[in-house]
């Protein structure tokens, strides 16, 4: 069985079948060369993207095709890329002209990052109203304007708020009223039973009629007050 198997395999096509090495050279057949070109030209296109965000690299590529078209990739900008090539590659004479090129680079980034925080601070302390002898009348008016229209979307949003919190607070009071209204017809409907029960019963009727008068019930109703609360507090809030 194994000398069988070992002769299967060694006759078998389907295992000395597979991918041979491609000569590199200039494909002749213009379909072929087309379609190679477009599978190629998409893998380089994605190798360079990948090793821009991998890498953190500052990567473009440029192609042409035979037939003049442009197809191009930057993950900043061709143009800026070239010209710090220039940069970098004008001084190749000297062995640290690319560290000291990159070095330059980073040192105005750094400048720029740090102008760009220390504005972003200005700007938060004159939103509070210091460090505010800097700025000219046309500054201040702006400020005032955009100080102003954050004013007005803080009142907005607590004057909202503020209506739901009301509404809500009177909705739970109508629930409230609701209930013991109801838990004091559930006890009139009760006393009414034990009436109609000691009226069938002789010589009750003087009795039921004194314990009726030493336990009222009223119903609850809505006060004055309630109103007066729920008035006042629209009014803060309008005013507001």
């Amino acid at each position: 069985m194994e000398l069988q198997s070992d002769q299967s395999r060694e006759m078998s096509p389907e295992r000395k079948i597979g991918r041979g090495k491609i000569e590199i050279k200039r494909i002749e057949n213009t379909t072929n060369r087309q379609v190679t070109f477009c599978k190629r030209r998409n893998g380089l296109l994605k190798k360079a993207y990948e090793l821009s965000v991998l890498c953190d690299a500052e990567v473009a590529l440029i192609v042409f095709s035979t037939r003049g078209r442009l197809y191009e990739y930057a993950n900043n900008s061709v143009k800026a890329t070239i010209e710090r090539y220039k940069k970098a590659s004008s001084d190749s004479s000297s062995s640290g002209s690319i560290s000291e090129a990159n070095t330059q680079y980073y040192q105005q980034e750094s400048s720029k990052l740090r102008a760009q925080i220390s504005n972003l601070q200005n700007n938060n302390r004159n939103m509070v109203g210091e460090c505010l002898g800097a700025l000219n009348l046309r500054e201040l008016k702006n400020l005032e304007t955009k100080v102003e229209r954050a004013i007005g979307k803080i009142r907005s949003k607590k004057n909202e708020l503020l209506f739901a919190e009301i509404e809500y607070m009177q909705k739970r009071q109508e629930i409230d009223l609701h209930q013991n209204n109801q838990y004091l017809r559930a006890k009139i409907a009760e006393t009414e039973r034990g009436q109609q029960h000691m009226n069938l019963m002789p010589g009750s009727s003087d009795q039921y009629h004194d314990l009726v008068q030493s336990q009222p019930f009223d119903y609850l109703q809505p006060s004055d007050d309630y109103h007066r609360q729920d008035h006042t507090s629209l009014q803060l809030a309008s005013l507001n």
